[in-house]
């Protein structure tokens, strides 16, 4: 299905004053703006032509009213009452055509209007009132009707993505594409869950992200325009067209449209708000972690996203095989600022941001310590912004390091507790390296030679302790013995000597984490 569409900024239901008395008719007869200049942007809604004292009674707001005053020349009262129906009335304009009945404009209808702030033109030429009205009746038409029949594009073009099971994101760009300004959703603390946009706008977006969201809950204005977003008597959002710069009405209407689009994926694709905020957080994460967008553009969506940055100490944390909703779970009931997000192979990455006065050391330990059957791999806190992406590549290379078979580690580990494993670590894809893995392996990694493999990474890891080694592997110590010699004949090394089985676990460290 196709989804370029026109973008929705140009088109209004409505004229505005000022488009009206710059089409070409209406120049033709010579326009004079007498009063009201400062209301010229009220929208059209209709163009009527009126002459009665009390005209106000036959309008419901919006009008144009065209008039040559026949019935009002020389009644000052009738003058100043006319003018007064139409402001009560609620009037968009009043467009009067000089000539026989006011060969100039009427100073008690002038003054009236200028009093009421009811827009007041004057034609000096000669004027058919039916083509003006013609003339913006039509425009109207086919302004309102290109608005209702966009309005439907639109929900066609974003059910479509729904259907085809198209993720928040790009929903949010589709809805940023017809907007022609930045999205953002956010939850009910106005934390943003997701954005979507031009990235520099966006980044303008978030970066005044604190005094938007105090704003948020006012009215509408200078192109702010939101919807809520829930359902079943339940609110748990909203979405916000940041400086729409069309038709307020119009911005509303693909707002709604909008809206409905977003409850529909959440109920369709079995999602929540909390788990939109599970993907705000991952996408940061994973950015911070990849080191690609530099960590000072970060800096406004972390805020945005409730984490507190100002004079804080942060501390880089990645959890193997941690529930995300536990690990969260745990950071509320702890009272930890921080957020949470998983990232690939079962690691989940946590950064904590605490105040300069905490202990990070005690504060994350506390931590780990709510934790069972998980370890904690964790960087060095960081005091500055600009060096939290270093810090979670850190805690990374300390997690992946564990990953591949350390034991007897604390429940934080560091990148000082991985020693040797976290430099092989780092070494893994230099091909040198992989060549003097296979070389001093070689006589285990084809045929039967896995069972042993898996015995000497046991034997080397507990330090060549015999006892330990045949404890873990459920065999007695004879026909322990007897593997280790398959293993020493296999590879033609003496594993009681210290620079040989060196060698050895050196080499297995680094075949472990090629294949981790």
């Amino acid at each position: 299905m196709s989804t370029t569409l026109e973008p929705l900024e140009s088109l209004a239901p409505t004229l505005s004053v000022r488009q009206v008395l710059m089409l070409e008719r209406v120049l033709a007869g010579e326009p004079e703006v007498v009063a009201g200049a400062g209301q010229l942007d009220r929208a059209v809604r209709w163009v009527h032509v009126a002459e009665a004292a009390d005209v106000g009674v036959m309008l419901s707001g919006g009008e144009m009213v065209l008039t040559t005053g026949v019935l009002l020349a020389g009644d000052d009262d009738k003058q100043a009452e006319y003018i007064r129906s139409l402001h009560r009335a609620e009037a968009a304009a009043v467009v009067l055509g000089l000539g026989r009945a006011f060969p100039a404009p009427p100073d008690v209808m002038r003054r009236a209007a200028e009093r009421c702030g009811l827009p007041m033109v004057v034609l000096h030429r000669p004027f058919p009132f039916a083509e003006l009205t013609e003339e913006v009746q039509a425009r109207l038409i086919r302004r309102k009707f290109a608005v209702v029949s966009m309005s439907e594009a639109v929900r066609t073009a974003l059910t479509g993505l729904i259907t085809a099971g198209a993720p928040l994101q790009r929903m949010l760009d589709e809805i940023a594409h017809h907007s022609g300004c930045p999205v953002v959703v956010t939850n009910l603390a106005h934390r943003v869950l997701a954005t979507a946009g031009e990235r520099s706008a966006v980044d303008d977006v978030l970066r005044d992200w604190e005094r938007i969201a105090r704003q948020a809950g006012g009215s509408e204005g200078d192109g702010w325009i939101r919807a809520e977003l829930g359902g079943r008597g339940e609110r748990w959002g909203q979405i916000m067209l940041c400086g729409y710069r069309g038709d307020t009405a119009t911005g509303r209407l693909l707002a709604d449209r909008a809206a409905e689009a977003l409850v529909l994926h959440r109920m369709l694709g079995g999602t929540s708000a909390h788990t939109w905020e599970e993907q705000s957080a991952q996408s940061l994460l994973t950015d911070l972690v990849s080191g690609v967008v530099p960590a000072r553009q970060l800096l406004p969506r972390a805020r945005a996203a409730g984490l507190p940055v100002n004079r804080r100490t942060f501390v880089p944390l990645v959890v193997r095989d941690g529930d995300p909703a536990e690990l969260d779970r745990v950071l509320r009931m702890l009272g930890l600022p921080g957020i949470v997000a998983e990232l690939a192979d079962g690691a989940t990455a946590v950064l904590l941001s605490l105040a300069r006065d905490q202990d990070a050391t005690v504060l994350t330990a506390n931590f780990a310590a709510r934790l069972s059957g998980t370890v904690v791999a964790a960087a060095d806190p960081r005091t500055a912004w600009d060096d939290v992406p270093a810090g979670m590549r850190e805690a990374r290379h300390v997690a992946d390091a564990v990953a591949s078979g350390a034991l007897d580690l604390p429940a934080v580990v560091r990148l000082k507790d991985v020693h040797l494993r976290g430099l092989i670590r780092l070494l893994r894809d230099d091909p040198h390296v992989q060549s003097f893995a296979e070389r001093e392996l070689d006589g285990l990694l084809r045929g039967a030679g896995a069972d042993l493999l898996a015995v000497l990474r046991t034997y080397l890891a507990t330090g060549r302790n015999k006892s330990r080694t045949a404890q873990l592997h459920h065999v007695s110590r004879p026909a322990l013995y007897r593997r280790l010699e398959a293993i020493q004949g296999r590879l033609g090394v003496d594993l009681d000597d210290f620079e040989q089985a060196a060698s050895v676990h050196i080499a297995l460290l680094a075949h472990d984490a090629q294949q981790g």
